[in-house]
C-alpha cells in the first residue's frame, strides 16, 4: 500500500499493482514464507530480571535500534547544493538508517598517482558545492574525500562499508594514468597491489567491512568483462587484503546475480580467498522494468528476476556458500514523477523488503541512490526515497513505516512475583523504564540477539 505518513494510506493505491502481481505475493508458498521468516530469524523471546520492583508494576519497553543492518550509501555528503538540503540528507543516517556506504572509487580517490584524498579538502566543503550550478560536472561528484564522512558515521554509531577495494571497470574507476595497454598487465597488478597494501595499512579495523572486489564475474566464462585485467586478480586482491587487514575486517564480494556468480565464490573459497559476506545487487535501471513488475510480468532485467518465488531460489543457491548476505545496491526507481508512479516504487520496496528481511541469511540491506536525480550517469533519475529538494517520498515513509514502526518493538510488561519481565521483540537494543518498589524511577538497557536474552 502507498504510505504517505506513518499509518496513513491512499485509498485507491491498490489500483496501481495489477492483480498478476498480487498473485505472485500472494501466493500461500511466498507469503507464509516471508511471515514465518519475519517472525522465526528477526525476533527473540527477552527474560529480564529487574530488582526492587513490584509485581505488576508497568514496565516501558523501547527498542532503541536494530541489530539488522538497514543502510544506503552517503556518496552526496554535503553536495545537495544547500545547507538545508545537506542537513536533511545527514539526519536520513542514525535515524532510518544504521549503516553507510562510503566511496572509495579509485578514479577520484587518487587522481594523481602518489596523492590519495583522504582527508577532506576546500573542494569537500559544503560552500564549494552550494557555489555550483552543475555539481555533477565534478570529477568528486558522489565521490566525497571519506574522513570527515568517517567521523561523521564515527559520531552516529553507524555501521561503515566501505566500497571498492577493487572494481576492474576502466572506465568508471580506473584513474587515466593507470594504463589499459595489454602489454602492462603485470603494471597494472602492481598498482592493483599497491592501492589495496596502502588502504589496509591507512584504516586498518577503522572501517569494519569492505567490498573488496567489486563486480569481477565475467558474465560469459571465458569472455574477459573489462577487456585487459590481471590474470586471477579478484583471487590475489582477497590475498593482499588478507595480508593488510586486521582478521577482524568482513570481507565482501559483490556482484549481481547470475548463473556463474556462485561457482565463481565456491572456487575462490576452496583456494583459500577470505570471503566472509557475498554481496548482491539488484537493480531496476528504468521505468519499464517497474511498470512491467507492476503488472505482473516476469522480467529478466540485468540479469535477475525479481518475480518472488525466482529471488527465493537465488537465495537458496547463495546459501550454499555458507555465508551472510549483503543485498548490497538496491535501486527501485519510480516510474515517473506523479502519484501513481510514486506508489508503484513504494508497493514494490515494500513487499522487496520484507522478503529480504525474513530471509535469515540476510543481514544488512542497502539503498542505493537516496536523492533523486543524483545517481551516477545511467542511473534511474527517481530512484531516490527523497525529491532533489530532499522532501520524502512515498517509499521513504513506507521504508520508516517498517524500520521503525511495525518492525520496532515499543509496548508495555508487568513483571511477575520474581520481578521478570518477558516479551517477544525484534532484534536490537532495549531500554525498560519503571519505578521500584521506593518510588525511584529507573531504566535498563540490553541487547536482545537470542531467545534468553536479558539482564
Amino acid at each position: 500500500m502507498m504510505v504517505l505518513a506513518a499509518g496513513t494510506l491512499l485509498a485507491n493505491e491498490t489500483d496501481v499493482m495489477s492483480a498478476a502481481y498480487r498473485a505472485q505475493w500472494n501466493a500461500p508458498e511466498v507469503k507464509t514464507r516471508i511471515e514465518r521468516g519475519i517472525r522465526e530469524n528477526r525476533m527473540a523471546e527477552a527474560a529480564v530480571r529487574l530488582p526492587s520492583v513490584k509485581p505488576g508494576t508497568e514496565v516501558k519497553v523501547e527498542q532503541l535500534d536494530h541489530a539488522f543492518l538497514f543502510g544506503a550509501h552517503i556518496f552526496n555528503f554535503d553536495q545537495l547544493g544547500a545547507d538545508d538540503l545537506n542537513r536533511k540528507y545527514k539526519e536520513m543516517f542514525g535515524t532510518l538508517f544504521n549503516s553507510a556506504t562510503i566511496a572509495f572509487y579509485w578514479k577520484a580517490f587518487e587522481p594523481e598517482p602518489g596523492k590519495p584524498r583522504y582527508l577532506a579538502s576546500e573542494q569537500d566543503t559544503a560552500a564549494y558545492w552550494n557555489a555550483l550550478k552543475e555539481p555533477w560536472k565534478e570529477f568528486h561528484w558522489r565521490r566525497p574525500s571519506p574522513e570527515k564522512i568517517i567521523e561523521f558515521c564515527e559520531s552516529k554509531g553507524l555501521a561503515m562499508h566501505g566500497h571498492p577495494l577493487i572494481w576492474g571497470n576502466t572506465g568508471w574507476n580506473h584513474p587515466s594514468w593507470v594504463s589499459k595497454d595489454p602489454d602492462k598487465r603485470e603494471e597494472m597488478e602492481r598498482l592493483f597491489e599497491k592501492r589495496v597494501r596502502e588502504i589496509c595499512g591507512y584504516y586498518k579495523g577503522r572501517i569494519p567491512s569492505w567490498d573488496i572486489v567489486n563486480e569481477s564475474v565475467d558474465p560469459v566464462p571465458g569472455k574477459p568483462r573489462y577487456g585487459v585485467m590481471p590474470e586471477d586478480y579478484t583471487f590475489k586482491v582477497f590475498k593482499w587484503a588478507e595480508e593488510g587487514f586486521p582478521a577482524s575486517v568482513r570481507f565482501n564480494i559483490n556482484d549481481s546475480w547470475r548463473g556463474v556468480y556462485p561457482p565463481f565464490i565456491r572456487d575462490l573459497i576452496a583456494r583459500g580467498a577470505k570471503i566472509d559476506v557475498v554481496g548482491l545487487q539488484m537493480h531496476l535501471f528504468g521505468s519499464q522494468p517497474v511498470l512491467d513488475l507492476a503488472a505482473g510480468k516476469k522480467i529478466n532485467h540485468n540479469n535477475t528476476s525479481w518475480a518472488p518465488a525466482d529471488v527465493i531460489r537465488y537465495l537458496e543457491e547463495l546459501d550454499t556458500l555458507g555465508r551472510p548476505i549483503h543485498l548490497s545496491e538496491i535501486t527501485i526507481p519510480a516510474p515517473g514523477e506523479d502519484a501513481r508512479a510514486n506508489a508503484m516504487q513504494a508497493e514494490l520496496t515494500r513487499d522487496m523488503y520484507r522478503l529480504w528481511f525474513s530471509w535469515p541469511s540476510i543481514y544488512r540491506i542497502t539503498w542505493w541512490n537516496t536523492v533523486d536525480d543524483c545517481g551516477a550517469r545511467g542511473e534511474p533519475l527517481k530512484s531516490g526515497i527523497f525529491t532533489r529538494q530532499m522532501e520524502p517520498k512515498p517509499v521513504f515513509h513506507t521504508l520508516n513505516g517498517l524500520i521503525n514502526g511495525e518492525w520496532k518493538t515499543r509496548l508495555t510488561a508487568k513483571p511477575d512475583a520474581e520481578g521478570r519481565v518477558t516479551f517477544r521483540g525484534f532484534k536490537g537494543r532495549y531500554r525498560l523504564s519503571y519505578t521500584d518498589d521506593a518510588g525511584t524511577a529507573k531504566s535498563v538497557t540490553f541487547n536482545l540477539l537470542k531467545d534468553g536474552d536479558g539482564l
